[in-house]
């Protein structure tokens, strides 16, 4: 237990860190460029969050990592609801849950495979479903978060547009957290592996 624990601090504290942050700058609206309407800062963080558990499911197994989804998640939503709204708290952490489980399950099925194809595809699957939850349980039915907005010639509610621009962001951020992933293969390899070579 006391072994679990000490494994589970960093991987739960960068979780923490991540998850908090990203629930507050949800809050705030992506101004440069003028993208207030499509994005907001929040999309820029939370993809780390699959990137965490990817790595902690690698080099702990996916019990650990549910572990580490189960710390960050109670952590994260009490602080979320302190720092940020109550309904951002819940949303947040029901999206988190539901996706990063989605996301262990997803990499558990392509681990053995190319060493990318893992964090990518569980990273989609968990952002596809993350996102969805995140923005209709936080937005949906909130008046100033579903006056129209302007997207590529249709007319949705603000809301919507920020879900599909932060997916957009997700996608992008998942292939771009495949370079901190793959520079790491070899200090963060499977602990049987490392114990092994150590022996």
């Amino acid at each position: 237990m006391k072994r679990t624990l000490t494994r589970l601090i960093l991987p739960a504290l960068a979780m923490t860190f991540v998850v908090v942050a990203s629930n507050i700058l949800v809050q705030y609206p992506f101004e440069p460029l003028g993208l207030g309407d499509y994005l907001t800062w929040g999309a820029f963080t939370y993809p780390v969050a699959f990137l965490v558990t990817d790595l902690t499911n690698r080099r702990y197994g996916a019990g650990m990592a549910r572990r580490l989804v189960a710390v960050g998640f109670v952590i994260a939503v009490a602080l979320s609801i302190w720092l940020a709204t109550p309904r951002i708290a819940l949303a947040s952490g029901t999206a988190f849950l539901v996706g990063q489980l989605l996301d262990i399950t997803v990499f558990n099925r392509f681990r053995r495979q190319s060493w990318w194809r893992a964090p990518l595809i569980g990273s989609v699957f968990g952002s596809v479903i993350d996102t969805a939850l995140f923005f209709s349980l936080a937005f949906a039915g909130d008046v100033e978060m579903s006056g129209p907005v302007d997207f590529m010639g249709l007319s949705l509610p603000l809301w919507q547009s920020l879900a599909i621009c932060d997916f957009l962001v997700k996608m992008l951020l998942a292939l771009l957290a495949l370079v901190p992933y793959g520079a790491l293969l070899r200090a963060i390899r499977p602990l049987e592996q490392a114990e092994k070579a150590a022996a």
